[in-house]
C-alpha cells in the first residue's frame, strides 16, 4: 500500500512539473536559430537603453522594470500576450547583461501559458561582443 502511495506521489509530481516552464539560456547563435524559427525576441530594457546601446534586428521592445525598479507584472503580461502570435510560440528575453532577463523569464517561466522561455546568457553585451547586428533605430522609443 505504501509503494503505490509513493508512486502515485511521484507521477503527480513529474506531471506537474512538465506542465511547469522552465526558464532556459541561450547564447547568441542559439537565440538567432530559435528566432529564425519564429520565436518571439522580447527586449526588456528601458527606451533609453535602447537608444544608447542599440536592439537586435526583429525584436520587440517591452520594458519590464521602470527606472525606480517598480514593475506591474500582470499589466506586462498583457501586454507580452498581444505580441505573441500563439500560445506555442517560445520567447525569448533580452538585457544589458542577462541578469534582467533571467529574473524576468523565471517569473514568466511559471505563468500560464509559458512553457517555452528562454533569455539571452550574456544580454546584449554577448550580443555584441560577437560582432551580432544591432539596429540603431527603434520604433518603440
Amino acid at each position: 500500500m505504501m509503494k503505490r502511495i509513493l508512486f502515485a506521489v511521484l507521477m503527480m509530481t513529474m506531471s506537474l512539473a512538465a506542465h511547469a516552464g522552465e526558464l532556459q539560456g541561450l547564447t547568441p547563435a542559439a537565440l538567432q536559430a530559435l528566432q529564425a524559427q519564429g520565436a518571439l525576441v522580447v527586449d526588456v530594457r528601458t527606451p533609453e537603453e535602447w537608444r544608447r546601446t542599440g536592439l537586435i534586428p526583429g525584436r520587440r521592445g517591452l520594458t519590464f522594470f521602470a527606472a525606480d525598479g517598480r514593475y506591474d507584472r500582470e499589466a506586462w503580461l498583457k501586454r507580452l500576450q498581444a505580441l505573441r502570435g500563439s500560445a506555442a510560440q517560445p520567447v525569448v528575453l533580452v538585457c544589458r547583461s542577462g541578469h534582467r532577463s533571467a529574473e524576468v523569464g523565471k517569473m514568466l517561466a511559471q505563468a500560464p501559458g509559458y512553457g517555452q522561455v528562454y533569455h539571452l546568457e550574456k544580454g546584449l553585451v554577448g550580443w555584441t561582443a560577437e560582432q551580432r547586428p544591432v539596429e540603431k533605430t527603434c520604433r518603440e522609443c
